[in-house]
């Protein structure tokens, strides 16, 4: 039987205690790594964005692959982890933060992958299993759960405008501050927030008259519309930046990138 139905929460909690104790990051040793080769052809064979990179930008993508695998702990928990599972974790990780210069997830030791979505108890067979991807919080601060089909799927050819790595790091992101909100205030100017904001709102009103095309689940709060509109912005850039040109100048601001060709 799987993992997390035959062992309760209790000893999940002390399995993620003894992993955070023994996963302290080596910050500037994560920096001097190198990418191994056979991960580097796995970035070339699935990840799109990694496509669209210059070759002096690749190689600085492949840095900060290493850098990341380097200091995050990627476990499965029902299921073994391959290479292709390694690599589409780490690029969903530096995808939003590949403009923004030597930023390390100070907030995270390790990335759990599940073999399918999970429940609110972290249970992933039953019934009420919609969830994809989650930031833990409480005993769970430090933790990211993703669903190994969803992150597959975000970074397969049909995925459309949808990637549930990048909205997960997303949100990662938008914590950084000390409040998951949508406004990563460390990464905008401080006049920024208030327009921003009004930005949002005015889509969100968009979204729930029919007129946008952004995944509705984006008025669930300003945080979720941060996380859904940059999935669209770095999976679709080019028809993101057509359809939505504010917001791309926005969100180009706020990751510091322009993905559109």
């Amino acid at each position: 039987m799987y993992f997390a139905i035959v062992i309760p929460i209790i000893a999940l909690l002390a399995w993620i205690i003894f992993r955070k104790k023994s996963n302290q990051p080596n910050l500037a040793a994560a920096n001097l790594q190198p990418l191994e080769l056979s991960l580097k052809k796995l970035l070339d064979s699935h990840i799109d964005y990694y496509h669209r990179l210059s070759s002096k930008e690749k190689k600085r993508f492949e840095s900060h692959i290493a850098g990341f695998l380097a200091y995050v702990r990627i476990e499965g928990v029902g299921t073994e982890i391959t290479d292709v599972d390694t690599v589409m974790i780490a690029s969903a990780a530096i995808i939003p933060i590949f403009g923004l210069g030597d930023w390390e997830y100070s907030n995270l030791t390790s990335v759990i992958l599940y073999p399918d979505t999970f429940d609110k108890e972290y249970q992933f067979e039953g019934n009420d299993r919609a969830i994809q991807g989650m930031v833990g919080s409480g005993y769970m601060n430090g933790q990211m759960i993703l669903s190994r089909p969803s992150l597959e799927k975000g970074f397969s050819p049909m995925a459309g405008k949808e990637n549930t790595g990048i909205h997960e790091f997303v949100h990662l992101v938008d914590k950084s501050d000390g409040a998951t909100d949508g406004i990563p205030e460390n990464l905008m100017p401080n006049d920024f927030a208030t327009p921003w904001l009004k930005l949002m709102h005015q889509e969100m009103h968009r979204i729930k008259e029919g007129h946008s095309d952004i995944n509705p689940y984006a008025l669930t709060n300003e945080a979720e519309f941060l996380a859904v509109a940059s999935e669209y912005f770095f999976e679709k850039p080019d028809q993101f930046k057509q359809k939505h040109p504010e917001l791309y100048q926005q969100l180009s601001s706020i990751f510091r990138q322009k993905p559109a060709q």
